[in-house]
């Protein structure tokens, strides 16, 4: 990737290499690179595996014009509308085609190089009947950054008998703000998995993911790991709409607030019989902090099963003591319960995807 490494610094291929990025592209599917509003860097390396910016797609198949605004209202809030006066020039469009199962995750990349930017992007991912998607995909800003906002919609479109895995890294800098709009449209026997992971400082986060479980048999799954330092508000949730039978939806947080605060949502909403879904959110307080965990579960139909778990406190005494009478300076031993705290085996990952995850999680 000669041309990345020419327009970026050392410290700044680190940072991106920090939220899951490999420049050198091995055991990667594809790769996607926008810095700014400029794309920098895009390339399938499997066949049926399309990857380029939304502009271009749109451009290349008229058909797009079908599904740009078709999961994410474009009225939500004045951020999609401010994405929408600007229509299909930034963000990346993904497709795997029918029955296409890559076997190398595609990673995509949107960064910020310019103090004080307003990053406009809209994504559209598409994986095709029986096909199955895995995407990781890392943002972050140069290390001269001081401030600015990312804004990205992103669609996905899971199609009858397809997968998509979606981890997605957020690392800004402290004055940056991030507001994601995102939504997924479920078809028959078809399953979204998303994982999403900030441990680095942020102004403001605001998020609130919904996915629609359209077809018979579909399944909805949310993980997240969230550390909210001194000065950053996270506002984080998952929705999932059980809108046929059959269908299942989790969506699982574990967060950690070291003096910021946290808002973990989730909305569970079962529309048909024979739904099941569960929320779990689990808070650590390290210092003082705000942890405000919203459950709500709403039944619309007779044979739903909803459920929700709770729970926020401290550090156990005696868990430290234990570390520490083992041999670990008192810090040491606070990392390390906190490190198992984030344990990624929740996200369900295949062993790289863990690997690199557990990369991020140790560097804090």
């Amino acid at each position: 990737m000669k041309n990345l490494e020419n327009i970026l610094n050392e410290k700044d291929r680190l940072r991106i290499g920090s939220v899951g990025i490999d420049i050198s592209e091995k055991d990667r599917s594809g790769t996607f690179i926008q810095i700014d509003h400029s794309i920098v860097h895009q390339v399938s390396h499997y066949e049926g595996l399309e990857v380029m910016a939304t502009s271009l797609a749109c451009e290349k198949y008229p058909f797009l014009s079908e599904y740009l605004w078709r999961a994410v209202n474009f009225d939500l809030d004045e951020y999609t509308k401010a994405v929408q006066s600007f229509p299909h020039t930034n963000g990346y469009f993904i497709r795997a085609l029918p029955g296409v199962k890559s076997t190398y995750p595609l990673q995509a990349c949107l960064f910020i190089g310019k103090d004080g930017l307003v990053q406009n992007v809209h994504n559209i991912i598409i994986a095709e009947e029986g096909s199955e998607l895995n995407i990781i995909t890392g943002c972050t800003t140069a290390s001269y950054v001081k401030k600015g906002l990312h804004i990205g919609i992103s669609e996905f479109f899971i199609k009858k008998g397809a997968k998509i895995s979606f981890t997605m890294i957020h690392s800004w800098a402290e004055d940056v703000s991030a507001r994601p709009r995102t939504c997924a449209i479920v078809e028959e026997d078809g399953a979204f998995v998303s994982n999403y992971i900030c441990l680095k400082p942020v102004r403001s986060l605001q998020m609130y993911p919904t996915t629609r479980l359209i077809g018979n048999s579909s399944l909805a799954r949310y993980n997240s790991i969230l550390y909210s330092h001194s000065g950053s508000n996270l506002d984080v949730g998952s929705r999932i709409i059980l809108s046929a039978p059959n269908t299942k939806g989790e969506a699982i947080t574990r967060a950690i607030s070291s003096g910021g605060k946290i808002i973990s949502r989730g909305h569970l909403i079962g529309e048909t019989p024979n739904v099941k879904a569960h929320l779990e959110c689990r808070g650590l307080i390290l210092k003082d902090g705000v942890i405000h965990a919203i459950p709500e579960l709403e039944g619309k139909a007779s044979d739903v099963e909803l459920s929700h778990e709770a729970a926020v406190g401290k550090i156990n005494k005696e868990e430290i003591e234990y570390l520490m009478a083992r041999g670990l300076p008192r810090d040491e031993a606070i990392s390390t319960i906190v490190r198992g705290f984030m344990d990624t085996k929740i996200m369900g990952l295949s062993p790289s995807l863990t690997y690199e995850m557990d990369k991020v999680i140790r560097s804090l």
